[in-house]
This record gives structure tokens, sequence and C-alpha cells, in this order.
């Protein structure tokens, strides 16, 4: 199912973060229904730096071609800025989506943007931001691939600017609305209010960040079509391998720490190894 087809369904689509094809598999097995590639857990995973602007479209790009190798589910991709003006924005889209993204997400910070959880952000014109969507959607190749305006105006310009430029930018041809960084139950719950429905709003679930932890549940119940928990996995396994080190540097051994981890036919079974060296074998020879 294409995620504008799952989006006319009434229930709250989940979109957990994910950042390599192992991520994205184990994801697709839990029973997700999409998942969202991070730009921020791409920066941590593989660059080892925070999310400030650091990632390259080729990166992105790269990783979002390695899962779709992998699963067939709609993927939603951060396009940060678009990497730059209206025609490096376009050039995203098509980038991405030759990848196999089913969305992309494009915020009105400058560049080099920051995560949107962080302090002194700054913004682009509301007009460059609105050509910037416009150009995207003249460079799609398939109305399938939607396009997810993210502003971060609540932090520097207050939330009532930032329903303004949400307004223009589903002028613009966005097809879904981000707001992001809501610092009160409050206003989370006016986002959806203010546009009753007229276009699906996303919301963003970061631990330790200025929005108030809301499961899908409540989400759904305020009128938010998506909640995405894009940095969860770096977080939950940057402490696992934290606690992994410092257990092995401690005993000089892995048995202290093995019922916290898989061992190697574990592993092997989890990402299907006998089920592609049977495959492989399939094909040896068909004469």
């Amino acid at each position: 199912m294409s995620l504008r087809a799952r989006l006319k369904k009434p229930e709250i689509l989940v979109a957990p973060g994910v950042f390599d094809g192992l991520t994205a598999a184990i994801a697709a097995e839990a029973g997700f229904e999409a998942l969202y590639l991070s730009g921020a857990a791409v920066a941590y995973t593989r660059l080892g730096r925070p999310d400030i602007g650091l990632t390259s479209v080729t990166e992105m790009t790269d990783t979002m071609a390695l899962i779709r190798d992998r699963v067939d589910l709609p993927v939603i991709v951060d396009a940060d800025t678009g990497f730059g003006n209206a025609l490096n924005a376009q050039r995203t889209m098509r980038f991405y989506e030759r990848a196999g993204a089913s969305a992309l997400q494009v915020e009105d910070q400058t560049f080099p943007k920051r995560c949107g959880h962080l302090s002194d952000k700054s913004l682009i014109p509301m007009g460059e931001m609105a050509g910037k969507i416009a150009a995207m959607a003249d460079a799609r190749t398939s109305d399938e691939t939607l396009i997810i305006a993210r502003t971060d105006a609540i932090a520097v310009e207050g939330f009532d600017a930032a329903l303004e430029r949400a307004e223009v930018y589903v002028e613009a041809g966005a097809d879904i609305l981000f707001i992001e960084a809501p610092r009160s139950g409050d206003e989370l719950r006016e986002v959806p209010k203010r546009f009753n429905g007229r276009v699906p709003f996303l919301a963003n679930m970061v631990e330790g960040g200025a929005t108030p932890l809301k499961g899908a549940a409540d989400l759904e119940a305020l009128g938010y079509s998506i909640v995405i928990f894009p940095g969860g996995i770096v977080r939950a396994l940057a402490k696992t391998a934290g606690a992994y080190y410092a257990s092995l540097k401690a005993h000089g051994s892995n048995r202290p720490f093995a019922d916290q981890m898989f061992d190697f036919n574990g592993l092997n079974d989890r990402i299907g190894t006998a089920e592609m060296l049977a495959l492989g074998q399939s094909y040896e020879d068909k004469t």
C-alpha cells in the first residue's frame, strides 16, 4: 500500500526511525507499516556527529537506496532544507525518488540546519520556502511521492507565525504539514485543530526534546495522521553499546553480556542468512 493510500485510513500511522538496512528490516519485522529515515540518525551513526547539517544529499540517498533494497514498506525521508535553494531541492527530489523514497520532509531553516529541538535556529523567508515546495512538486515524477513541509518557526518567530507559514506551505503544494517542536500540550492540540482536517499532520516525538511526549493513541485523538520517533533507536543502541563496551573492557570477555545480545546463530536467524544462501543455491545451476 502506498503512503498516500495509507493516510486515507483514520488510524494514525506510526513510523519508527531507522538508519540502515538492519534497523529497517527489524522495524518491518516488528509490524510497522512505514519507516522514517532520519537525517539525525544517519549523522549520529554514520558520522558520529550531531544533527547540524553535516550529512550530504548523496549520503542520505545512498542510505535510502540500501533500505529500499531491504524492505518494501513506505519510507519517509528527511530531506533537511533540500540541501540548498529551490534547484537543489529539485535535485534532492529526483535523487530520493529514484532511490525509492515515498515522502520527502523539507524544512524552512537556513543551511546548514540544526536539529529541530536544538536552540539558535534561523529561518529562510516564507516565500523562499514556498518556492522550494513548488519546485519539488514540479520535479517529482509520481504523485505518490509526497512532500512534507516542516516549519521550525515556533522557536524563532512564535506559534502564530508557525501557523501562518504552514498555511502558505499548503498553498505552495505541501501534501503533509509538520510544525516542529510544539512546547506544550495546548500547542500540540491547536496545530491540527487550526487546519481542521484539510491536510494530514505529522507529530515528532523526541525523548528529552521540547515537545511533551505523547503516545500514538493520544496524538490520533488530537487529529494527527502520522507520528515519527526518529532518533529513539539510536539512543537505545547507543546506551546498549556503552554498556557492552564497558563490560568487554572490564571482563575481557562477552560472557557477562551474553544474555543481552544475539550470538552468531541468533543474528543470522534474524537477518535470514539461511534463506539467502538457499536462494543463491537455487540459481547456481539452471541447466
